[in-house]
């Protein structure tokens, strides 16, 4: 079932009590309120705060930095990042921080994968069942037996998973790359994994056979093309966005389909009136924030994963510094093998 946004379901509550702020809280928080104030309500603010008051302070006294996903709240997203964006955009820019230490606000193979990338760096995620349907769908054992099956044939696995499946791969892949990444083996045949309609989307439009694996997204495999029709019949004009971890017949149904960043660009470069992103439920709620001008139909599907990362975790981890992601050496050696063969592309 489709599910409101949760800044708009947040609207429909009764206020709590709005707690006391401290001046200087206020004042430095301010700035912030102003760039969210259209997806946060004004009485769930003084919740904010202090939270987003201490993880300023506290990154600057841990000379840390937050990198996080496109589906963080707008609280984390444009309040406390330093780093935004998809899962291609965050791990090649997490080969150039600048820090000791990386927070990340994400799932946990985003977090290993930023730890592969900066092996001395501390990476700490804030809640460590923050998963990955995709990521648990499959084992470094189910490739080997793929690799038997398939003798010669490269294996290109998608960056929602977990390092030691990366080890056993050839090459990473993301949704934005993915048909790049495919096309650039030059051979007549590749193993994609773990996500069958991704791979199916990807078979849609090259000569390349793809040998696809039976992971799904628990987001975007529940969107079905009637839904779609739904929605443009309820919302006469609306421009949809699919993500390309959707069932091909929702792709077929969609105006355009994309990475999290590539429906972020089209927003931008096509300012439609009215425009639904059939995604995780906070992208709508982060892209309306640079978008004022453009109306987002907010029907979405939650990630249980995604929300496990909060404020109060993040500063907490801020101040404990935990929980630290390690990787075996072993593994972390043939994984990242995978990810930079991905990024040189």
């Amino acid at each position: 079932m489709l599910q409101t946004s949760p800044a708009l379901a947040r609207r429909a509550l009764s206020p709590a009590p709005t707690p006391r702020l401290d001046a200087g809280v206020i004042a430095r928080t301010a700035p912030l309120y102003e760039r969210v104030k259209t997806v946060i309500p004004p009485f769930e603010w003084p919740v904010f705060a202090p939270d987003i008051d201490a993880i300023l302070r506290l990154k600057r006294e841990r000379n840390a930095v937050i990198l996080a996903h496109n589906y963080q709240t707008p609280e984390i997203f444009h309040c406390v990042a330093d780093i935004i964006g998809d899962s291609l955009a965050l791990a090649r820019e997490a080969t150039k921080v600048d820090a000791s230490v990386i927070v990340q606000a994400g799932v946990h193979f985003m977090a290993e994968t930023a730890k592969l990338l900066n092996p001395e760096k501390r990476v700490l995620i804030p809640d460590t069942t923050a998963g990955c349907s995709l990521a648990a769908s499959i084992t470094a054992e189910d490739v080997r037996l793929l690799r038997q099956r398939y003798p010669g044939v490269p294996v290109v696995t998608y960056v929602n998973t977990s390092a030691a499946v990366k080890a056993e791969s050839d090459i990473c892949c993301t949704s934005s790359n993915a048909l790049k990444v495919v096309e650039s083996l030059g051979v007549p045949r590749v193993i994609m994994l773990p996500d069958e309609f991704l791979a199916k989307n990807v078979a849609a439009q090259t000569d390349v056979e793809i040998i696809a694996w039976a992971g799904h997204c628990e987001v975007h495999e529940r969107f079905t093309a009637a839904q779609i029709r739904g929605l443009r019949k309820s919302h006469p004009g609306v421009v949809v966005l699919a993500h390309p971890e959707c069932p091909p017949e929702v792709v077929a149904e969609a105006d355009y389909t994309g990475s999290t960043a590539g429906m972020i660009d089209y927003v931008g470069r096509e300012k439609p009136a009215r425009v639904v992103l059939v995604t995780e439920c906070s992208m709508s709620d982060n892209v309306a924030v640079q978008h004022p001008d453009v109306e987002f139909v907010r029907p979405c599907n939650l990630c249980p994963h995604m929300k496990r990362i909060t404020l109060a975790n993040i500063r907490e981890a801020l101040e404990t510094m935990r929980h630290e992601v390690t990787i075996d050496p072993a593994i972390a050696a043939r994984a990242r093998r995978a990810v930079e063969r991905m990024l040189a592309i």
